[in-house]
């Protein structure tokens, strides 16, 4: 019994940083309708906002403090949240009214320019880096349970910024015009809400929520790469697709199952190693039997 409630409490700390990806890109699919790929690298670039912004930080602030933890926390989502503006500003907004395949197919190549530009020698170079410690590395041990102080961050980081963003979405002027967007972007805009800044504030705030998964993430596995966003943030979608794209609570919902069934399964003989890709066989039966998602609602396409 102690060694499922372990493997539960690992699988909920995974599973909402998945959740936090998942949020951007169904953010993006109920404003836009489209799949924003680049967002998984955006959570790479978080994690590399906060390795370069620790050391400068720690000029100032103790460091591995709990204060110089938020603040590096709260420039690299700042930082990452102005790159998903000019993100959509320079690559999606000329394409937005062309077809979705065409803007989909940008996403790829926005995404593949990242990595690929990122891996650079004079960027950020291929070779993997230990990301540095934030906060004192701590563990307890209650009742055989082991929890480390990390674990304890991504839980209590991940419910606030899910409350914030509830509260942005459902009781803010630009969370309400943000639902008229999602709902009606024609109709929005004669009621005089201005989509183009409706949709950059969607982009910034998605990215931000990348930014801190990933800061959450290298606090956790402690290593860091170019490319680290190239499965999580894939798993992240599939997070978004179960739960049901378009659905804030499912993405949620959705992120914190994947995690945990991940890590169930990576615990078991016989099937750990296939633990990444039960995340992809759950998309592939999600599909088939409820393409909508847990919480998804079906929709008519109009013809």
């Amino acid at each position: 019994m102690t060694d499922q409630l372990q493997q539960l409490i690992n699988g909920l700390a995974l599973g909402s940083i998945y959740a936090l990806i998942a949020l951007g890109y169904t953010m993006v699919y109920g404003v836009l309708r489209f799949i924003n790929f680049a967002h998984g690298d955006v959570f790479m670039l978080g994690a590399f906002a906060g390795y370069f912004l620790a050391e400068p930080v720690a000029k100032v602030i103790p460091p591995q403090s709990y204060l110089g933890g938020i603040v590096v926390l709260m420039l690299a989502m700042l930082i990452c949240a102005l790159l998903g503006v000019v993100i959509e500003f320079l690559a999606y907004r000329p394409l937005r009214k062309r077809p979705k395949l065409t803007v989909l197919i940008t996403a790829i190549g926005v995404s593949l320019f990242i990595e690929y530009t990122c891996q650079h020698k004079k960027v950020f170079g291929a070779s993997p880096r230990v990301f540095p410690e934030l906060i004192p590395n701590t563990t307890w041990e209650l009742g055989g349970l082991v929890i480390g102080s990390a674990q304890v961050i991504v839980l209590v980081t991940t419910i606030l910024l899910m409350i914030a963003l509830t509260f942005i979405v459902q009781r803010t002027k630009i969370g309400t015009a943000m639902r008229a967007v999602a709902f009606n972007p024609q109709a929005a805009a004669l009621m005089g809400v201005n989509v183009n800044h409706v949709i950059s504030f969607t982009f910034g705030l998605g990215s931000a929520l990348a930014a801190a998964a990933g800061i959450l993430f290298a606090m956790n596995y402690a290593s860091i790469d170019p490319l680290m966003g190239v499965q999580t943030g894939l798993k992240a979608f599939v997070a978004a697709v179960l739960g049901g794209i378009g659905n804030l609570p499912g993405a949620a919902l959705g992120g914190l199952l994947l995690g945990v069934v991940e890590t169930f399964a990576g615990g078991m003989k016989g099937i750990s190693n296939y633990r990444d890709a039960i995340a992809f066989g759950i998309l592939i039966l999600i599909l088939m039997f409820r393409p909508s998602g847990l919480l998804g609602k079906q929709q008519t396409e109009k013809v």
